[in-house]
Order: C-alpha cells, then sequence, then structure tokens
C-alpha cells in the first residue's frame, strides 16, 4: 500500500505540473522592434499625424489636414514572420505596412507597398492585404466571413504575418485571414499607418501598437499552415481594377485574343507559354525573323495599357500601340509608335537613332528619349511599362514613374518623326486607333500581367 500511495502521489505531482506549466510554449527566437521606451530604429514618413510612446506602446494620433502618416523602421525586411497587437478607435482606418518603401524618384517619396488593413468599420476586412500608393486591394476579405468576425471592436487584437519568397499569409486573432501570391515587392520596411482624416472626422483618435516582434531566421521551421487558399495576382485583374474597368488582353494560358502581325493565327514557333510567362525566343537577334511580331485582334483608341516585361543581357524588343498591320510588308517589323524595351548598357541600340537617346528603354523608339533618371530593374527583374493615351497626349511610365510624353499630331511631334526613320511613312503614328504589338526582335524577353483599359473621350 505505502508504494503504491507512493506512486499516486508522484502521478498528481506530475499532473499539477503540467496544469500549472504544460502549456504549449513559445520558443520562437523573437527580436523585438521596439524597445517599449523610445522610438529608436523607426521615423516618420508621409503625413505628419503625431506618434508618441505611451505605457510600453507606440501611439498615433490623427490630425487634420495631413496626408497619411507612417512610423517606419529604419531596417528593411525580405522575408520575416511578423506579431503585433493593436488597439484601435472604432472610427479610424489603419494598418501595418511590410516591404514598403519611399523612393524620391515614385510620387515624390509616397509611401507604397503591401499594407496589412486595419479595418474596425463594418466591412470588417482588417488582416486583409492592400496595396499602399499602388494597386489598391490585392486580397480582400469579403469571402472570410471567420477572419471578419474574428476582429474585437474596442479591444487588443492579434496579427500574425508571414512574407516568405512571393507568398503573404496574415492571421488576427489566430484565424486565418489572408494568403496572396504576388511577388510585386521583395524587400521594404515595415511601418505603422496613421490614415488621413476628412474635415467630418474628429481628430486626436488613436491607434496603438504593442508587442511588435520579427524573426527573421529558420522562417521554414516556424512557419504556419492556412486552409486559405491563395489569391494570385499574375494574370488576374484586382478588385479596383475590375472596378476601374480594365480588361486582361492576355489570360495566361492560351492565345486566345492574339495573332501573327503577319499571320492570321498565332506563330507555331518563336513564342512559349509556361508558368503564366507569355516569352518570345532568342533566333539570333534579327528583327521578327522568327516567329514574328504578334498583335492583338481587337484595335483601339484611347487606351491606357500595362504589361510586365523581363529581359536578357543585351536583349532587344518593344510594345507597339496604333498599329497598322497592313502597313511594311516588307522586312521588318510592323508600324507603330513604339515603347522601346533594351538593355541599355549592353545593346548597341542604346547610342544610335537620329535623335539622342531615342532608342533606349522606356523611349519613344527613335523620336523622343525616356527621363535618363528612369527607375529601371536590373536584368532578369520584371519592369512594368505604362502607356496612357488619350485625346492625343500620350505617356510613358516605367515602373508607376513617368519618363516621357507627347502630343500626337502636334507640330512638334511631325517635326521629330520627319527626323526619323519613320519619314517614309506617311502620317506615322496618327491613326485613330490600330493594334497593340509584342515585338520579336530575336532575343528572348518575356511578359505576363497585360492588362488595357479603354478610355472614353471627352
Amino acid at each position: 500500500m505505502g508504494k503504491i500511495k507512493i506512486n499516486l502521489i508522484a502521478a498528481f505531482a506530475l499532473l499539477g505540473l503540467c496544469f500549472t506549466g504544460c502549456s504549449e510554449k513559445d520558443d520562437t527566437p523573437w527580436t523585438y522592434l521596439f524597445d517599449g521606451e523610445t522610438l529608436n530604429g523607426w521615423n516618420q514618413k508621409g503625413g505628419v499625424a503625431t506618434y508618441e510612446v505611451r505605457d510600453g506602446s507606440i501611439v498615433g494620433i490623427t490630425k487634420h489636414d495631413t496626408p497619411n502618416s507612417f512610423m517606419t523602421t529604419d531596417k528593411l525586411y525580405g522575408d520575416f514572420i511578423l506579431e503585433l497587437e493593436y488597439l484601435v478607435d472604432s472610427t479610424m482606418n489603419s494598418g501595418i505596412q511590410i516591404r514598403s518603401n519611399s523612393l524620391p524618384y515614385y510620387l515624390d517619396g509616397r509611401v507604397h507597398g503591401y499594407q496589412i488593413e486595419i479595418d474596425p468599420s463594418d466591412r470588417a476586412w482588417s488582416a486583409g492585404i492592400y496595396d499602399e500608393g499602388r494597386r489598391g486591394w490585392l486580397n480582400p476579405l469579403e469571402n472570410n466571413p471567420e477572419a471578419q468576425a474574428a476582429f474585437k471592436q474596442n479591444d487588443w487584437n492579434h496579427y500574425r504575418i508571414e512574407a516568405i519568397g512571393d507568398t503573404l499569409k496574415t492571421w488576427i486573432n489566430g484565424v486565418p485571414a489572408a494568403h496572396l501570391i504576388d511577388d510585386k515587392t521583395a524587400e521594404g520596411f515595415i511601418a505603422l499607418q496613421v490614415h488621413s482624416i476628412g474635415k467630418d472626422k474628429e481628430a486626436g483618435t488613436e491607434v496603438i501598437w504593442k508587442n511588435i516582434k520579427i524573426l527573421t531566421d529558420s522562417l521554414s521551421k516556424y512557419a504556419k499552415p492556412t486552409p486559405i487558399q491563395p489569391i494570385l495576382t499574375k494574370n488576374q485583374l484586382t478588385l479596383d481594377e475590375n472596378k476601374r474597368g480594365w480588361q486582361l488582353l492576355w489570360d495566361g494560358e492560351t492565345t486566345n485574343g492574339w495573332r501573327g502581325a503577319r499571320l492570321d493565327n498565332f506563330p507555331e514557333q518563336g513564342w512559349t507559354i509556361e508558368d503564366g510567362v507569355l516569352s518570345v525566343l532568342a533566333s539570333g537577334g534579327a528583327e521578327s525573323t522568327a516567329g514574328g511580331d504578334i498583335v492583338t485582334l481587337d484595335t483601339y483608341r484611347d487606351f491606357e495599357l500595362k504589361v510586365d516585361f523581363r529581359i536578357t543581357e543585351g536583349a532587344n524588343s518593344g510594345i507597339k500601340y496604333y498599329v497598322d498591320t497592313d502597313l511594311n510588308k516588307g522586312p521588318g517589323s510592323s508600324i507603330g509608335l513604339e515603347y522601346q524595351i533594351l538593355d541599355d548598357a549592353r545593346h548597341p541600340d542604346a547610342k544610335l537613332g537620329n535623335h539622342e537617346g531615342s532608342r533606349t528603354l522606356a523611349s519613344l523608339y527613335d523620336l523622343i528619349q525616356a527621363d535618363m533618371n528612369k527607375p529601371a530593374n536590373p536584368i532578369g527583374e520584371w519592369n512594368t511599362a505604362h502607356i496612357i493615351s488619350k485625346n492625343n497626349h500620350v505617356e510613358h511610365r516605367l515602373n508607376g514613374v513617368k519618363v516621357l510624353e507627347y502630343e500626337r499630331k502636334s507640330d512638334d511631334y511631325r517635326k521629330l518623326v520627319s527626323e526619323s526613320k519613320y519619314e517614309k511613312w506617311p502620317n506615322f503614328g496618327e491613326s485613330d486607333k490600330g493594334h497593340i504589338l509584342l515585338q520579336d526582335h530575336g532575343d528572348l524577353v518575356s511578359f505576363r500581367n497585360i492588362k488595357i483599359k479603354s478610355i472614353i473621350q471627352d
């Protein structure tokens, strides 16, 4: 009996230890981004809303007549797992920026990048993913009622944010919220947002953050699975693009909507489609001698066009617009205005042309040079071309920055044409409508996210 008693006592003692100490312990080697006392390691960008340290927390306070304000980390982060807690006034909108940047050439330094939303409104999209200063909503929570219901009004909420490679995941109070696959930005600062407020809103409302901690090593060990099906942005329209009337020009899978510039069908060689990427293959650098150029089946008048492109070393290609495929039945490419795609450092075309620099990346080919300070990403990385044409006013943009503009059909434009290789083509570039063209110049160049929005003329 004595032995049994001793064993029972030992068992109850172990059970008691488990009740007090066997709960799941977080052994994650977190690094705290906020010391609880100062804003050392942080700096403010954007607006001038007030930030202060109070009771071991960072407090953001709204202010009238100022744009969105951001308290940003001095350090940039790529892949990480981030956790924090926040308490927000029920009348506010706020968020946590991740992989965000403020660059002097982009909208005069406007903060832009992924934002994990803080949304105490009835919409309840807290922990959804928004693209601040760029594309708008990427992963709203309209189809995730569990996450919408997880937000605690007038109480502390907990976020977990995983950013690993091209995959972003969020949780709110332990509930899976967003799952996004997008590779627009790989690195940037983390920031705490105080949203701008209108005159109808009361100034002095607060959002408070605490326990801000990050992990940057051994992420695969600590990453969590999520049951949420991912939203893929590649070759898809975002929520805001759908609302604004954008359309996909390429579906990411087939050749639907395109043909060879001199063919009734899509070329049988020279172009490939793989993993949502459309590529013109290398064939020696000659112009339109392999698969040849491809054009849209439809023609367009006033429009906005966006195309992601990726070039290889020494590559040459282009995006043409207002193309008339009935012109130039001889050798070479079809005729139209061209947004030049080029490796400026390695291709000889960068030093050619009747107008200095007019054959460099993002230039209006052979006519107008793009801004020399253009924000081009390195060879092998994706860039975004953006062309806007409205009432004959045309802009070329590269990675969100305007690099040139001109007036079609103007006297200045016609003078440039008369001094260029296009002078032999009557009324070059002055058609009211035309095809969009992707050029085969014999070098490996890839395209994706090809989107257009027709503009109704005033």
